[in-house]
């Protein structure tokens, strides 16, 4: 019963909290200049905050040790970008390949991009589909790969990352993927702004929908880490021999976080195409992997709060705060030493201060509605 009191307890706080986010980041969107560092911050920290906590579901709540999230990242990016390139732009996206050998876009089959329903119907359909092709190679390669364990586990789905990288840039198949070059006139977040009919932006809602679309998915993890899967994923966690002693199939539990974790995934791939307003194979490099990991491991393996929290930090940090120690001034002080390339020496500084003071990130495995809980009153003992 107390049990069940400080799940609904939790599911309300984060629902109040996600609705006030939203709100405010409608506020500032329509208050503040468009052109605004906050708001790639806010874009690019809720993509990055998906695939983060996509992470942790396989690395930090189930303890396998996956480094394939660029690649499904990729999946997911091109199955957007080739189901949303319209029909009109097929011919100039696809000129060295004479065209594209998808004949059909998702937004068009819905009344185009210019009509709420073809716009977002059209995109959500390409950015779920994007979720589930990721999902199905996951499980392709969960087969053989997933009966590996640790850093072997980490080598395969590494490698698999990079396998998928070259084969997209691959000219043969250059009909749908377009080769080397990237695909490019895909619906973006700026498709969402609301606009007169002079083609004027007068309600900006370019940072709402990334942030949405980020907040229902996590909340879908949540519930399900929060469910008898989650638990069973936790006790995998904790020791795998307990685990199958207490009757939980490990095959299936492994293949299905891994799978529903690769879905998320995907899912970001297709918003970071938005967030990039293309999509093209060589961004999505194992560092781009390592980046993602070294956020969950500043946030906390086993902590959805503080991958979120970690996510917008990282990004604030790398895209805003720091950003003037590579123009030449930073709060107001001009040195030589600040140039092109002297903020990542500094935010690789700050990075490390952060996991020595910080050795279990900065939640732990704790959630913010941990935090929130009032603390139990010691009564001392009379002797």
């Amino acid at each position: 019963m107390i049990q069940e009191k400080r799940s609904k307890r939790g599911a309300l706080l984060g629902l109040a909290a996600s609705i006030l986010v939203l709100v405010l980041v409608i506020v500032l969107e329509n208050t503040l200049a468009p052109t605004s560092q906050l708001f790639v911050v806010l874009k690019k920290g809720a993509v990055y905050s998906l695939v983060a906590v996509s992470m942790n579901l396989v690395n930090g709540f189930t303890g396998l040790f996956s480094l394939g999230q660029a690649g499904f990242m990729l999946l997911g990016a091109y199955t957007y970008a080739i189901l949303t390139v319209p029909v009109s732009a097929k011919d100039t996206v696809y000129y060295l390949f004479g065209g594209s050998a998808v004949k059909f876009s998702l937004p068009d089959l819905f009344g185009g991009l210019d009509t709420p329903t073809g716009l977002i119907l059209g995109v959500v359909l390409a950015i779920i589909l994007g979720g589930c092709v990721a999902a199905f190679f996951a499980w392709l390669i969960g087969l053989p790969v997933l009966r590996l364990k640790s850093d072997y586990l980490a080598i395969a789905t590494l490698g698999f990352a990079e396998i998928i990288r070259a084969i997209f840039q691959w000219q043969a198949l250059g009909p749908v993927t377009n080769g080397a070059n990237m695909i490019t006139q895909i619906p973006t977040f700026n498709n969402f702004n609301i606009t007169d009919s002079s083609g004027k932006v007068v309600f900006y809602l370019s940072s709402f929908f990334p942030m949405l679309i980020m907040i229902i998915c996590v909340a879908i993890i949540v519930m399900l880490i929060n469910s008898s899967y989650g638990r069973a994923f936790k006790a995998i966690r904790e020791d795998e021999i307990a685990a199958e002693a207490m009757g939980i199939n490990l095959a299936k539990h492994k293949m299905l976080s891994f799978v529903i974790s690769s879905f998320f995934s995907g899912v970001g791939g297709a918003l970071f195409a938005m967030f990039a307003n293309n999509a093209q194979a060589k961004v999505y490099t194992s560092t781009m992997t390592y980046e993602i990991l070294l956020i969950v491991v500043i946030g906390g393996i086993g902590s959805i709060s503080g991958s979120v929290l970690s996510t917008f930090l990282y990004v604030a940090c790398s895209e805003w705060w720091l950003r003037g120690l590579d123009m030449g001034s930073f709060l107001g002080i001009k040195l030589g030493l600040f140039r092109n390339g002297f903020r990542m020496v500094v935010f690789s500084v700050v990075i490390m201060i952060v996991v020595l003071f910080f050795r279990q990130g900065i939640m732990g495995n704790k959630e913010i509605t941990d935090l929130l809980k009032p603390r139990k009153k010691t009564k001392e003992v009379a002797k």
